[in-house]
């Protein structure tokens, strides 16, 4: 868990550990907040755990984040053919946290 919330830290969330133990966190930024648990019986090839991100601008949390120094794997934004620019981070424990924000209007 500590790990953890020093990887969101280096992301841009204010993190704090729950106060009962080391197996709760909780990690915010902006109007969102995350609850960190660690669960041994998770094993990342075969449980997926997602999270989705609504921004306002996915390429600059894009750059943000894959300069920060965070481990993971970070997957530059797309546009997708419903309308919002996507990008994704995988976090070393297999957790996908996935951020798109709305296509400019053209015109």
């Amino acid at each position: 868990m500590a790990a953890a919330l020093v990887r969101y830290q280096t992301l841009g969330f204010e993190v704090a550990a729950y106060s009962g133990g080391d197996f709760y966190g909780y990690a915010n930024r902006g109007g969102v907040s995350l609850h960190l648990s660690r669960v041994d019986t998770v094993d990342p090839k075969t449980t997926l755990v997602s999270v989705y991100l609504y921004v306002g601008d996915a390429d600059a949390l894009h750059a943000e984040w894959s300069g920060c120094g965070a481990e993971g794997r970070f997957h530059e934004p797309t546009d997708t053919e419903y309308g919002l620019r996507e990008g994704a981070y995988v976090d070393p424990d297999g957790n996908l946290v996935r951020y798109g924000s709305p296509l400019a209007a053209a015109g």
